[in-house]
């Protein structure tokens, strides 16, 4: 599967509806990016993904790592 934001073809199924063939979750290897087949056209297609969104394989290697969340104050 193609990942619509980056366009790479390291896309992989994540998850499944309970009701086979609702909807299915995809997630990229490359840059991270987690679709369900249901969104439309310009989430799901890259042919329509918005190009102010789109990365590079070059855009993920030269990113900074994301902080951790800290734990939940009680």
């Amino acid at each position: 599967m193609t990942c619509p934001r980056c366009s790479t073809d390291g896309a992989a199924v994540l998850a499944t509806s309970p009701v086979p063939g609702v909807w299915t979750v995809h997630r990229c290897s490359l840059c991270g990016f987690v679709w369900r087949d249901t969104e439309p056209p310009a989430v799901r297609d890259s042919a329509h993904y918005p190009a102010r969104f789109r990365v590079t394989e070059q855009d993920v290697a030269a990113a900074v790592d994301v902080p951790t969340v800290p734990e939940r104050r009680a």
